[in-house]
């Protein structure tokens, strides 16, 4: 009897979530987005799900017991968290969280972490640390859900709500506890009524960072936009945060919170904001209004790029990149790149930041400059180099990015720093370097093709760990092109064939980078160094050749030591080097076929037998080990298969 009750309540939970328009009200399982379950897999599951019991049992004891609507719990294998919006009873978040559970519980049995964002609450866990992050790479990015309702007038409406919604976007990152309910009523300048109210929550994630919060709220306010133009309600949310407003009430009136003292305007008991829908007083400021707007259009066709802040982003000063670069120095200089220089740069706050300097952009670029550097804003993920802001004055282009100490995989594979990365280093770079490409091919609402994925542009952070560099940056090159393009962007030892050839681009063109990528990093050998004795040949030639023999521990980069590794786990890497570099491009898996393959120790998991690769290389300019690898323009390429060229 027992058993047959909790499947009627699985039913129940599973109708309401599945839903593909919810309505807008109690309970508070409508489902924002869908379930998220991970790709990776234990092998103890009766172990695992022990665990995950415990977890889900101290989780519900701290909300029902300790009256919290925020939680943690930890075991070996599992790392669990939950929030419920802060104007639940303690029995209706408590309600909400065992829905949540339910849901989670649709995903395999032996998955190591899943994620549910429910109205009145989210649930998540995962098999490693999380706790200080906004994204997850199983959610597919911040998630909406619009409303199929009008508000009776809705354009008032629409800037009653953009002016609270970025109240909230301002205030709850300075509030303690990252939570905040506000409502906000504009009434027309004649008085009588037919106004308009808005009602709107902000959450974020408790054990995040204050700038963390800020990142996630901008990310949900600019997609929870789609929804304000014909949507009386709406709701965005990450694993981070969650941002949702409404026409009707959702939260009592004695449970709203006082922003206007975290935005400098005091008490707003009694204030009555002006909008700018409303503001009509005179006919003078009218004029003075379509004045302004008239120089606003003649300096927007002047200057189409410039179009002011982008959320998310901070817009610098020229100047004052230029002081925190010693006038863009030689001294200041990180590397040089396709894209243009890099800068180390010393903000007066005395932050560190890496400047990059845009060079060789096209003038349709500059144009969709605010565009692109809104898409490279919302591309937010652990194992990708977050971009700070920007600047631009007609003239220079400039991108801010987040300085990263340990500069950069190459100078530790090859370079000065090499030797200095241990297997396990490796490993976790290889694995975090899928990660980031994952989340950009799959996972974002517009895909993004790096175009040129090599050691240089995968950084490392104070604890090794990788994120990927000039992600969405080949989109402002010349004459570019979704999916066939004369202009090539690439790096020789790196490119795909089908890319370097015909120009046919697609997300494998990465997928083959990548899989040079962990060859190099297994090897200690730059892709396009020919000196190898006592036969010259490129590494991924070299790396076929050991394959083939059974010698795959050959590849091993001598500076690490036998003992770190076993001889299983490198032939299982190098054959999924192997398999992301098959050509034709159809051969080659997914990035998120590539993820399950590094999760897993079962060798049947990998595509074989495996085809001989196809190399692209300029043999007419064979590049040595003192040359730096240089990116392709107008250089001769050969096409070869390497046997018997």
């Amino acid at each position: 009897m027992a058993g047959s009750g909790r499947l009627w309540w699985l039913a129940v939970v599973m109708f309401v979530v599945s839903v593909s328009e919810p309505a807008f009200s109690d309970p508070q399982t409508n489902q924002i987005g869908n379930l998220g379950c991970g790709p990776y897999h234990v092998s103890d599951v009766p172990d695992y799900n022990k665990e995950l019991n415990i977890s889900f049992a101290d989780l519900r004891n701290q909300l029902s017991s300790a009256n919290k609507r925020f939680a943690t719990a930890t075991q070996p294998a599992v790392y669990a968290m939950v929030q419920c919006r802060k104007y639940l009873s303690t029995a209706d978040c408590v309600a909400c969280f065992d829905a949540a559970v339910l849901v989670t519980r649709n995903c395999p049995i032996s998955t190591t972490s899943a994620i549910v964002i429910f109205d009145g609450c989210f649930l998540r866990r995962h098999e490693s640390y999380f706790f200080d992050q906004i994204t997850d790479t199983i959610t597919g990015g911040t998630s909406r859900v619009c409303g199929n309702r009008t508000a009776s007038k809705q354009d008032i409406f629409n800037a009653t709500t953009q002016q609270l919604l970025n109240e909230l976007l301002l205030a709850t990152p300075g509030i303690n506890g990252f939570y905040a309910a506000a409502k906000l009523q504009e009434e027309p300048p004649s008085g009588g009524g037919g106004g308009a109210t808005t009602y709107a929550v902000a959450q974020c994630v408790e054990t995040v960072s204050e700038s963390s919060c800020k990142d996630c709220l901008s990310l949900a306010y600019n997609n929870i936009m789609g929804c304000l133009p014909n949507s009386a309600d709406g709701r965005a949310a990450d694993a981070g945060c969650f941002l949702r407003y409404s026409d009707t009430p959702f939260f009592a009136d004695n449970q709203t919170t006082d922003i206007a003292r975290f935005l400098g305007k005091g008490s707003s008991g009694k204030k009555k904001p002006i909008l700018l829908a409303s503001v009509v007083a005179t006919v003078g400021i009218i004029l003075v209004l379509g004045a302004l707007f008239l120089l606003y259009r003649k300096s927007r066709k002047e200057n189409a790029w410039r179009r002011g802040n982008i959320l998310g982003a901070k817009n610098y000063i020229y100047k004052e990149l230029k002081a925190a670069t010693n006038d863009f120095s030689e001294e200041s200089i990180l590397g040089k790149g396709g894209f243009g220089d890099v800068y180390k740069g010393t903000l007066q706050s005395g932050d560190v930041v890496a400047v990059k300097k845009l060079t060789a952009i096209s003038s349709r670029a500059k144009a969709n400059f605010e565009t692109e550097v809104s898409l490279i804003t919302n591309a937010n993920h652990p194992n990708l180099i977050r971009l700070l802001g920007y600047s631009g004055n007609g003239k220079v282009l400039i991108l801010v990015y987040e300085y990263m100490e340990n500069s950069s995989l190459d100078r530790y594979i090859y370079g000065e720093k090499r030797g200095m990365l241990n297997w396990k280093q490796r490993v976790d770079i290889i694995m975090g370097t899928a990660r980031g490409l994952a989340y950009l091919h799959e996972q974002l609402d517009v895909c993004i093709i790096h175009r040129d994925i090599k050691s240089s542009n995968i950084l490392l952070d104070d604890e090794f760990q990788s994120k990927i560099a000039d992600f969405g940056l080949a989109r402002l090159l010349p004459e570019n092109k979704s999916h066939l393009t004369t202009k090539f962007a690439g790096t020789l030892g790196y490119t795909a064939p089908e890319y370097a050839i015909h120009g046919h681009l697609s997300e494998k063109v990465d997928i083959y980078s990548f899989g040079i990528v962990i060859l190099e990093i297994i090897s200690g050998r730059r892709s396009s160094d020919l000196q190898v004795e006592p036969v010259t040949e490129y590494l991924l030639e070299q790396a076929w050749k050991l394959y083939e023999n059974d010698e795959y521990l050959g590849l091993v980069d001598n500076n690490l030591d036998p003992n770190e590794y076993e001889a299983e786990e490198v032939k299982r890497m190098l054959e999924i080097a192997l398999v992301c570099t098959q050509s034709p491009s159809n051969l080659r898996p997914s990035m998120s076929d590539v993820m399950v393959m590094l999760s897993s120790t079962d060798a049947s998991i990998i595509q074989k037998p495996l085809n001989r690769p196809t190399t692209i290389n300029d043999f007419n300019k064979r590049i040595h080990t003192a040359t730096n690898s240089s990116t392709l323009t107008n250089a001769t390429i050969s096409y070869s298969q390497f046997s018997g060229r």
